[in-house]
């Protein structure tokens, strides 16, 4: 009697609406599937249309080609044999659902809708399905005409159910589920399905992976079992990056690993394993199986089909492995590099354009470019065909295979050094040195006669000509003066977007990368359309403190010792008159507070939820042993004023790569106003008057001292 079965799991770099291209991927991951000799495939949530459709999902074209795609699957000679899980959108009794849709021989044997839906951060789930609220019940869901006439069913089950195989029972979930209080898996366990599946369009934050890691591992540690973890992979047309981590455990280890960050669109993990472990895992959990006795049943689709064969007594057992997590600093250059990646090819651009400065983000950036040059040849020397063709269409080269990363880097990114006569020696040095070690295209120019002749136009039609601080102007005159470089460098940088791979005799034109980081973004330092408005920012989720850290990382494991000098000199915007031909401003005198402190506002502001009062209440606990209470007050009141007043600037931020959960991204994570009461008085008399009082406490207990 069998009753070893093989499964498989899977992360799809999946495109919303790219129907076409939907339907390979599946198809060639069930064939992978059925080679690798499992017998049940689950895919990623949303599969067939892409998770990232968003308001394309009130279209009725998108709920259509959904179906065609589905009847294209069901018809395949692929699918045969294999119970194929896939999601799609459905729409049943004129309401839209996230759906399971579980099909066998060209029969749907399920579909089972999603009933936690994600609402939170960048998930907007509510606003374009309903959760399905009816536990353990299901109805009769009539199938359209076009999978009538392939099934040969008129209605099939539609609900909260399970599936009854020959030899197992399995049982569904969705994403969110499995992060609720209270998952369907626990009920589930407790009426005897074995097998959980979860389908999945969970994104990559920084630090995240082992929340989904210890979330698998407790659910079956606690109530013994299978987990099936599918998820999508790579950039489907958002700022998200989906981070694969397909995972398959069982009675809390983990037997198959899938990566976190890889170039391959379709990724299949499988793993065989004995259902008799579960059994006897469960048996001996008195508490379990007492919970058992009493649970309500699931409704049981029943399906004339065994997981397992007759003859599996030879077959070798998948072993418990210790899952390898990447350290901060690697996540950060495998997740933006891939993010960037399948922006280039999709976007059918040739390459990219970034200004650099030599200062940490614009070098991180460029250091993302070359990480992404290091994956891609990496992908090529495996074996990789469809990286192979794309990079060939990118550079435009039918016969072309990159070998060298330095060398691929000079064919897809062009760096630019703008400078003014505020720019020093140094930074322009440094600059160009790591140019020359990633390999990049690299252009230096000055910008001054553009910048002198924007002023003009203003000295001729006004007849004043505005100074800097340092020759006798006023506060307005310098930050103007500022600004104006900021942006004539955002129009050179288009500029030569479109037109240098013409000049070089190339095809094609450049993707403009930023590199603000998330600290400026949430504090506003830096100039609205300046050279931080581009087409893309792989680093604008990320903080100064990570930043630093990754270009270490780089400095040691790509061997770019350019990066040392980097590192050490000062941050700085070089937009105001040189001392004696050096620096004369630093990012954090310019911004009077610290980027370690500006992480922390963040945090507190976005995570913690905290106004003004909240965070003086936060910090003067946080920061007691370094900061009196007022000192901290004026820190507080210091960071909402210049935040409430530059929050206008997160209306046109860069997409940015999401990857941090303080982003004070306006356009999809971060809602709130942009026009705001930056005295806020109510806020700060409330802070001054808990000042008052901590104060006057103190000199009371120092009146008690001898």
């Amino acid at each position: 009697m069998g009753r070893k079965v093989t499964v498989a799991t899977c992360a799809l770099n999946q495109w919303a609406l790219d129907f076409e291209g939907n339907l390979q991927r599946i198809l060639k991951s069930i064939e992978i599937a059925k080679c690798k000799g499992a017998r049940y495939r689950l895919g990623p949530e949303l599969e067939i249309c892409g998770y990232g459709c968003w308001d394309h999902y009130y279209e009725s074209d998108t709920l259509l080609h959904s179906l065609q795609v589905l009847a294209a699957l069901l018809e395949s000679p692929v699918t045969q044999d294999i119970i194929c899980d896939v999601g799609m959108p459905v729409m049943h009794r004129n309401v839209r659902y996230n759906c399971r849709v579980i099909f066998l021989n060209r029969r749907i044997l399920l579909i089972r809708p999603k009933m936690a839906l994600a609402n939170e951060g960048n998930y907007r789930e509510l606003r374009w399905f309903t959760p399905w609220s009816r536990t353990r019940q299901t109805e009769e869901y009539f199938l359209p005409r076009m999978l009538q006439s392939l099934t040969k069913q008129e209605t099939v089950p539609f609900g909260d159910a399970v599936l009854a195989t020959r030899d197992t029972c399995i049982g569904s979930e969705i994403c969110e589920e499995l992060w609720t209080p209270h998952s369907p898996h626990v009920d589930m366990g407790l009426d005897g399905v074995e097998i959980f599946t979860n389908a999945s369009g969970s994104h990559h934050v920084l630090r995240k992976a082992h929340a989904r890691v210890d979330l698998v591992t407790m659910a079956t540690t606690k109530n013994g079992g299978i987990y099936l973890l599918a998820n999508q992979k790579g950039c489907d047309g958002d700022r998200l990056y989906y981070d694969g981590c397909a995972l398959i455990a069982m009675n809390g280890h983990i037997l198959a690993q899938g990566s976190q960050f890889s170039l391959d669109d379709v990724e299949v993990l499988t793993a065989t394993l004995d259902l008799e472990d579960v059994r006897s895992y469960r048996a001996e959990i008195s508490s379990r199986n007492l919970a058992a006795s009493k649970a309500s049943p699931y409704p049981r689709v029943k399906v004339d089909f065994a997981l397992s064969s007759r003859e599996d007594l030879l077959e070798p057992l998948s072993e418990p492995l210790e899952w390898k997590y990447h350290s901060p600093a690697e996540e950060i250059s495998l997740g933006p590099a891939c993010w960037l990646w399948d922006f280039l090819r999709r976007s059918q651009q040739a390459g990219f354009f970034l200004p650099l400065s030599g200062g940490v983000d614009s070098a991180a950036t460029a250091c993302l470019v070359y990480s992404m040059c290091r994956q891609v040849c990496e992908a090529v020397n495996n074996g990789n065909q469809e990286v192979l063709a794309d990079v060939r269409t990118i550079v435009d080269q039918l016969d072309y295979t990159p070998r060298d990363p330095r060398e691929l880097c000079g064919r897809v990114l062009t760096t630019c050094y703008m400078a003014s006569e505020n720019s020093s020696r140094e930074t322009r040095d440094r600059a160009a040195e790591l140019a020359r070690q990633i390999g990049s295209h690299h252009i230096g120019l000055d910008v001054d006669p553009a910048v002198k002749a924007v002023v003009g136009i203003f000295s001729l039609a006004t007849g004043k000509r505005p100074l800097f601080a340092v020759h006798g102007g006023s506060r307005r005159e310098n930050l103007a003066l500022q600004n104006v470089q900021a942006r004539i460098r955002m129009v050179v940088a288009y500029l030569f977007a479109q037109l240098s791979l013409w000049a070089r005799g190339a095809r094609g034109g450049l993707l403009v990368l930023g590199s603000a980081n998330v600290d400026e973004s949430l504090l506003g330092y830096l100039t609205k359309y300046d050279c931080s408005s581009a087409d893309i920012n792989p680093i604008g989720g990320i903080s100064k403190t990570d930043l630093r850290a990754f270009v270490h990382f780089c400095l040691e494991h790509f061997q770019l010792p350019a990066l040392q000098g980097i590192l050490a000199a000062p941050a700085t915007a070089e937009l105001e008159p040189l001392a004696d031909g050096r620096v004369s401003q630093t990012d954090e005198e310019d911004m009077g507070m610290t980027y370690a402190d500006l992480s922390v506002y963040g945090r507190l502001r976005k995570v913690a939820k905290t106004g003004p009062y909240g965070m003086f209440c936060k910090l003067v606990s946080l920061w007691k042993d370094v900061c009196s209470p007022r000192q901290v007050a004026d820190k507080v009141r210091w960071f909402f004023c210049k935040y409430s007043t530059n929050r206008h600037k997160m209306t046109t931020l860069t997409p940015a790569y999401h990857a941090e959960s303080y982003s004070p991204d306006d356009n999809r994570f971060d809602l709130r106003p942009f026009l705001y009461n930056t005295s806020w008085p109510w806020q700060f008399r409330c802070i001054e008057a808990q000042v008052l009082r901590l104060e006057s406490r103190g000199c009371q207990d120092l009146d008690g001292v001898d």
